[in-house]
């Protein structure tokens, strides 16, 4: 772990983001809506932000380069979240979760071409197996979809797009700023975006303001708080090409085995296929880079 300190805060996001995708949709059933939850999202960004913040002093890179740099990393994170939501209300979600799920292919072929990173064969294979586990393990039966039309198709190669633009910049943005501004900068655009998912809430509906709504909500999405400003430290020591396909690999297969405990529901086939695979990938890029 001292050699390869990315593998560490790689293990670091999976693990919380994992428990996180297990236990979120607690709140969004017990009636608090999922855009809420992003609003509680980005105020439980303002903690580790602020904890990163002091023990490097309080030291914020803000010349012109790190703030559009930081801004970009935000905006197509917090951003493609906002989209997705109104993917997810126009498109069928067995068909738009797959799809996005792929945005590493994106990461890396920006970062192989531009950041010139490379891997060994072994290291190659570890990104292919992954790429398949992904879409594998965000499996979801036909059902009633819902589908209107072509717009969600348009969103959710938007978020695509915008995921794997994020994870390609925020490497490129290590080589010039710290982690911990970076993240600084990913907590101001969610901030700044939740009078969009304000907006987007229907407070015509019935809304749990309780324990299992707000607060509930916060409880957990400090985890995902947290695995962000982990993957931010996991790219400034590791390569894009490792850690993209890696942390959106495992992290699922993380979640379906807490929902597992938790629920008691045996995955689909095509899901344990797709555990399978991301469990032999990350195993071939934890012992990639030395």
């Amino acid at each position: 772990m001292k050699k390869r300190p990315w593998l560490l805060y790689a293990i670091i996001t999976t693990t919380f983001w994992g428990v996180w995708g297990a236990l979120i949709e607690i709140p969004e059933k017990a009636g608090f809506p999922a855009t809420l939850g992003y609003s509680v999202w980005a105020l439980t960004m303002i903690i580790p932000s602020a904890i990163a913040l002091k023990l490097v002093g309080w030291k914020l890179e803000h010349d012109r380069k790190s703030i559009i740099l930081g801004l970009v990393i935000g905006f197509t994170g917090a951003g493609g979240q906002l989209i997705l939501f109104q993917a997810l209300r126009t498109g069928p979600a067995y068909l738009v979760f797959p799809f996005i799920s792929l945005s590493p292919v994106v990461t890396i072929l920006l970062s192989y071409i531009f950041l010139k990173e490379r891997t060994s064969l072994r290291g190659w294979l570890g990104i292919i197996l992954a790429l398949i586990a992904i879409p594998l393990l965000t499996y979801q039966s036909a059902q009633n979809n819902g589908t209107e039309g072509y717009l969600w198709i348009i969103l959710s190669l938007i978020v695509f797009l915008a995921w794997g633009f994020q994870a390609y910049v925020m490497k490129f943005a290590n080589k010039t700023m710290k982690a911990e501004s970076i993240f600084f900068y990913m907590m101001l655009t969610g901030l700044l975006l939740i009078p969009v998912a304000l907006l987007m809430t229907d407070f015509s509906q019935p809304i749990n303001w309780g324990f299992k709504g707000p607060y509930l909500t916060a409880m957990i999405q400090i985890l995902n708080a947290i695995g962000a400003l982990m993957l931010v430290f996991a790219f400034r020591y590791g390569k894009a090409i490792i850690v993209s396909p890696m942390t959106n690999a495992l992290a699922p297969v993380i979640t379906i085995i807490i929902s597992l405990l938790i629920y008691q529901v045996i995955p689909h086939p095509i899901i344990i296929t797709g555990m399978v695979l991301a469990i032999a990938s990350a195993f071939l890029l934890a012992i990639e880079e030395e």
